[in-house]
């Protein structure tokens, strides 16, 4: 598949897929064709199993500057109800694999809400966050509101979506947004070095593991509770698990087959 906004590259070797935004005069903004092709490249790394995590990340400059304005810029209410623009952000939400946002430069507005839909965020020290969509008389639309809420608490979101404030790496690191912060030319070592750790772990359980993690996030405690018995109880039905744990008491490393 051609892909007109995205680049996608397939290491296969080492278990990880990298989808990299490239619309660099336009600082990676987000329109409904982008976040068409991400979702697209998606689902076809989904079905490939020797693509065990994925990395999404822009370029030294921007990861994503935020939504294309222009796009949007002349729509009614009626023409936003009938594009359903957020209809495409529901594939990225439901990708099943381990996905890392490697940050580096803008993520800002749709760029920061693509961030945080990511499992993990590895940042360079020059990036920034923000969600200034205040700023042009409108709010964050495609989850920014109850994403930054969930990842840094009510007071700090509510400051920075009234005020549309930027900040830091290094801050964003200090509320619980970002899992590290490295120099702007180690950004997509760091993730790769993480998404391959991610890989070689047992597929199966890693997915059942990251969908326990998102429940936290939806559920109350007793009904996260029983997602996670849940899943912990099917693995047992897993060839990985027999593999697992008999190469743990053989002292072996073990060789994970995916099912």
């Amino acid at each position: 598949m051609e892909f007109k906004y995205i680049l996608i590259e397939k290491l296969a070797t080492d278990g990880v897929g990298i989808i990299r935004l490239n619309r660099p005069k336009e600082l990676n903004a987000l329109n409904r064709d982008v976040i068409g092709e991400i979702g697209s490249a998606l689902t076809i790394l989904e079905n490939e199993n020797e693509i065990r995590c994925v990395i999404l990340t822009g370029n030294e400059r921007a990861f994503a500057a935020g939504a294309d304005i222009k796009e949007m810029a002349e729509m009614t209410s009626v023409n936003m109800i009938e594009a359903d623009m957020f209809s495409r952000w529901e594939i990225i939400r439901k990708f099943k694999k381990p996905l890392i946002a490697a940050v580096s430069g803008f993520a800002l507005g749709g760029g920061c809400e693509l961030a945080m839909l990511c499992d993990m965020i590895i940042a360079s020290d020059t990036a920034q966050f923000g969600q200034p969509e205040i700023k042009i008389g409108v709010i964050p639309g495609a989850g920014g509101t109850q994403r930054l809420t969930r990842a840094i608490g009510r007071r700090m979101a509510m400051e920075l979506i009234l005020t549309g404030r930027f900040i830091s790496a290094e801050e964003a690191k200090k509320l619980g947004l970002v899992n590290r912060v490295v120099p702007a030319e180690l950004y997509m070592d760091e993730a790769m070095k993480l998404a391959k750790e991610i890989s070689g772990m047992p597929p199966l359980a890693v997915k059942l593991a990251k969908e326990c993690v998102l429940k936290a996030e939806e559920m109350d405690f007793d009904e996260g509770l029983l997602i996670e018995r849940k899943n912990f109880y099917l693995l047992f039905s897993s060839n990985d698990q027999k593999e697992g744990m008999n190469a743990f008491i053989e002292k072996r490393k073990p060789e994970w087959k995916g099912n």
